[in-house]
C-alpha cells in the first residue's frame, strides 16, 4: 500500500517541476518584451466574455498567446490599495502558484497580473 503514495507523490512533484520550468519561459517572454494587450481592461461582464471567447480560441499549449490576449505583465496593475495582482484574483492557487482559470490554466508568479482579475 505504500508503493502507490510513492507513486503518486513521484507524479505531483513531476507536475510542480514542470510548472516551475514553463514558469521560467513565461517570465522569460514577458522580461523579453512580449506585447500584451493590458488594456481594456476587464472592468465589465462585456469585456471579460470578449477576452474569454479569444482565448478558449487558442490551443491548451500556447501559452504565448494565452500571456498576450490575457494582457500579462510582470508587475500588479495599478497602485496602491488598487493593484491587482495574481495573488488577490480568485483564480490564484497558492501553493502551486497557479492561475486556475479555466481558459489559462497555467503556472504565474504572485506578483504578476492579467486584465481578468478577479477577488
Amino acid at each position: 500500500m505504500v508503493v502507490p503514495v510513492v507513486e503518486n507523490l513521484t507524479r505531483r512533484v513531476g507536475r510542480f517541476m514542470h510548472d516551475d520550468d514553463l514558469r521560467v519561459e513565461l517570465q522569460s517572454l514577458l522580461k523579453g518584451g512580449l506585447e500584451t494587450k493590458i488594456e481594456p481592461r476587464a472592468w465589465d461582464q462585456a469585456k471579460v466574455d470578449f477576452i474569454l471567447s479569444r482565448l478558449r480560441e487558442i490551443d491548451a499549449g500556447d501559452y504565448e498567446n494565452k500571456l498576450v490576449e490575457a494582457g500579462f505583465t510582470l508587475y500588479p496593475w495599478g497602485e496602491g490599495d488598487d493593484a491587482q495582482s495574481c495573488e488577490t484574483c480568485m483564480y490564484y492557487v497558492v501553493h502551486r502558484r497557479f492561475c486556475e482559470l479555466p481558459e489559462l490554466m497555467m503556472p504565474v508568479e504572485a506578483d504578476w497580473s492579467c486584465t481578468l482579475w478577479r477577488i
